[in-house]
């Protein structure tokens, strides 16, 4: 077992916690309630909400039943970075009294959840997983996020595992645990929000925050058969949370169900002045109308570019569940969209240019402290010039101007999440994301911010969980939550409990991807990518020299591609530059 070190020592210092192997694990001081087991307890917040505000159980019983399946299973899931056992029992306690007295804070009030170890909070560091964030960032503050969160009355039990800076794979060298796929444990969870899904679905929590920037609440929650939710760019703030690509980044809910996803939503949303990109708008009440039913819905179904590559049982699957919500009353409609494939090389380029804008003085003298993976994915971002940058916000707003065109006949489109199951770590550790990257079905609805749900399907012939990705018009998450929420009025997938205390648990093997072979005679692709190595500063090595010079002419496909979309000569950028002066620093509330 990988232990925490010297790293996890000076934290642990730092901010007063008992340190156990792997992850930070801060004892109760105070004796349980009634104990209840995992299988005693409702799996839904809908369920849980109900049964404190009926007297069949407290939070602390709730809190204390999911604090004990972690103790069971977490050595074997690497769910949590950090635990707050005694600050989440307190708040549990807390809870039961206010519930008592008649103070209900809504349906959050005493539900244990999850936050994705991105996002400060006071009780513990925050460490994006990395040996290379200052961990004075965020220390003893939190973003608008977790502090409504705390307002709406929910037990947070700790900090979940995620990608390093939301954007590589585990590295078995470095002192943090290993995420792995409840359903099976040989698999990845998909990422970067791999601990939020992976708890949600063990029963670690009833909810949890994850962020997405090209998927990373998306991909998670499909592999894991959990419900999550990406809303409208700027609908919830994203201060407080360590960035990858702010043009991009959101914040989310994962949970078992829409109806859970509505009930997070609805405390998370709205603006605030810390968050330049915050949308200052009513916050509708989601929940209000998910029982409306989707009688006069019409469900736009994209097949285009999602099946080519795609596990067997995939394509029937997705069929199926279309032809439940047909079934419920829905009108399916066969679209296509115009720009699909340009858009989402947009999503590519931005994320690959913003990640190296946040990374690159850090990159220049700690190279090394980076995980493997993330540094093979950090680095494509020197391959990206600031005309590419400016083409790929104009074609993403080219984009959203054609969706806008297709969601005039369509009220809700519905893809599947990815075309495959869970890899398993032998895959990825082999060849990286890049096995499944053409599977995965999540960048286009990235580049153009719009909110988008994913439900489970159902299941591959392999028995990997499948998802359902369903998208609407901007600040449309209202119509998306009511068909979610009627697909799984008639379903039982999103309370599907793996068996996790069957499955045989063991370590995969990492093993380095093999080096490309030296070319005995540099081409102009590697003059240029050793040029542009050398003006950001950054000095990997022969091998990721040599790796990162096959990936360029994929690259410059993408670059090409984007810059094929003449219409986009006279566009706007997606970014727009604001003139206000000042704004609130989301750690003080000053400006």
């Amino acid at each position: 077992m990988t232990t925490v070190g010297n790293y996890g020592s000076s934290l642990g210092a730092a901010f007063g916690l008992r340190l156990l192997p792997v992850l930070y694990h801060l004892v109760p001081t105070s004796p349980p309630h009634k104990e209840r087991t995992m299988s005693q307890i409702p799996l839904t917040i809908r369920d849980a909400a109900a049964a404190l505000r009926s007297g069949e159980f407290t939070s602390v019983e709730l809190t204390t039943a999911c604090l004990a399946r972690a103790d069971a299973l977490d050595s074997t899931l690497g769910t949590y970075v950090t635990r707050f056992d005694s600050a989440a029992l307190a708040a549990a306690s807390n809870a039961d009294r206010e519930l008592a007295a008649g103070v209900d804070h809504g349906p959050m009030h005493g539900i244990p959840v999850g936050v994705k170890d991105i996002l400060a909070m006071s009780e513990g560091p925050t460490t994006a997983q990395s040996l290379v964030l200052d961990s004075a960032w965020g220390a003893g503050k939190e973003g608008p996020v977790v502090r409504r969160l705390k307002a709406a009355g929910a037990v947070i039990t700790g900090k979940t595992t995620t990608a390093e800076f939301a954007l590589g794979l585990p590295d078995y060298g470095k002192p943090f645990p290993i995420p792995r796929n409840p359903w099976n444990t040989a698999n990845w969870p998909g990422g970067s929000s791999s601990g939020t899904a992976n708890g949600v679905a063990a029963g670690f929590f009833f909810a949890g925050i994850g962020s997405d920037t090209g998927g990373s609440i998306r991909i998670p929650a499909a592999f894991c058969s959990t419900s999550g939710l990406v809303p409208t760019f700027g609908l919830v703030p994203k201060s407080g949370c360590v960035p990858l690509a702010f043009t991009l980044d959101r914040i989310g809910p994962l949970a078992r169900s829409a109806w859970d996803c509505a009930a997070m939503l609805q405390t998370l949303a709205g603006h605030d002045s810390s968050d330049p990109s915050s949308i200052d708008r009513p916050v509708p009440n989601y929940l209000a109308t998910i029982d409306e039913g989707i009688a006069c819905i019409r469900i736009g179904v994209m097949r285009d570019h999602h099946f080519v590559d795609s596990d067997a049982g995939a394509e029937s699957t997705f069929d199926a569940a279309l032809a439940q919500l047909e079934a419920l009353g829905a009108t399916l409609v066969d679209i296509s969209i115009p720009y699909y494939a340009e858009v989402s090389g947009s999503a590519t380029i931005t994320m690959a240019a913003e990640a190296m804008a946040y990374h690159r003085n850090d990159a220049q003298v700690r190279w090394c402290d980076y995980f493997e993976r993330t540094r093979e994915r950090l680095v494509r971002g020197v391959l990206v010039a600031g005309a590419d940058y400016v083409q790929a916000q104009r074609v993403r707003r080219i984009g959203q101007r054609a969706l806008a065109k297709v969601f005039s006949h369509v009220d809700v489109i519905a893809t599947p999440t990815a075309s495959v199951g869970a890899p398993t770590y032998d895959a990825i550790n082999s060849s990286g994301v890049r096995s499944v990257i053409g599977s995965l079905h999540t960048l286009y609805w990235s580049a153009v911010g719009t909110p988008a749900l994913v439900v489970p399907m159902g299941f591959t012939d392999g028995e990997m969980p499948l998802s359902l990705h369903l998208s609407a018009l901007h600040f449309n998450g209202e119509v998306l939550l009511r068909v979610g929420h009627a697909y799984q009025s008639v379903t039982d997938w999103h309370v599907r409990v793996p068996q996790i205390d069957a499955i045989q648990v063991a370590l995969p093997e990492f093993r380095p991807p093999s080096s490309p072979v030296p070319k005995s005679t540099p081409t102009a692709d590697d003059r240029i990518v050793s040029a542009l190595l050398a003006a950001a500063g950054i000095a990997p090595s022969a091998e990721e020299l040599m790796a990162l010079i096959n990936d360029y002419s994929t690259m410059k496909r993408t670059i090409e591609a984007v810059h094929a979309v003449e219409a986009a000569r006279y566009e706007d950028m997606c970014l727009t530059f604001r003139a206000e002066a000042e704004f609130l620093d989301w750690a003080t509330g000053q400006a």
